[in-house]
């Protein structure tokens, strides 16, 4: 019968072995560590240890000043009404919205100043009695309806 064979490794010594490789890092990555030192050097010359020592030794300070700014009525509605502008822009549909910005850039985007010439009293009536503008006022009108029926909830 086979007999099993016995295998003896010696302990691993974890210690050596990082003192090890902390001996041969500078050699090895020579440049990295040069970039290091210069990038720490620079951030030492314009502050930025000085001020990260400043926040963390402020860090009760400000949050305080955070939360409470975070628990005014105007930010918590400013949180709500983010949160349902997010979701209202969800619901639109994306070639929509793009006809609606387009036109809007196509409509005012170079405008600086108001036309030499607005348009008279009939070109106007012939404007609103046009297919395109009764849709678009139709679709005003139920959006107001709407909103109405649901302020008077």
């Amino acid at each position: 019968m086979a007999q099993p064979i016995e295998l003896k490794l010696p302990p691993r010594d974890a210690k050596r072995e990082l003192l090890k490789r902390l001996e041969e890092a500078p050699a090895e990555h020579a440049a990295a560590l040069l970039d290091s030192y210069e990038l720490l050097q620079k951030m030492h010359e314009q502050g930025v240890f000085s001020l990260v020592r400043g926040v963390l030794g402020a860090t009760g300070t400000i949050t305080e000043a955070a939360s409470a700014g975070a628990n005014s009525t105007e930010a918590i509605r400013a949180m709500r009404n983010a949160i349902l502008l997010g979701k209202m822009l969800g619901s639109i549909d994306p070639e929509l919205l793009g006809n609606i910005t387009a036109s809007v850039g196509e409509t005012l985007g170079d405008v600086k100043t108001l036309p030499a010439r607005p348009p008279g009293l009939f070109a106007l009536l012939r404007t609103f009695a046009s297919r395109d503008m009764r849709y678009l006022l139709g679709m005003a009108q139920s959006f107001a309806a709407r909103v109405v029926s649901r302020l008077k909830k």
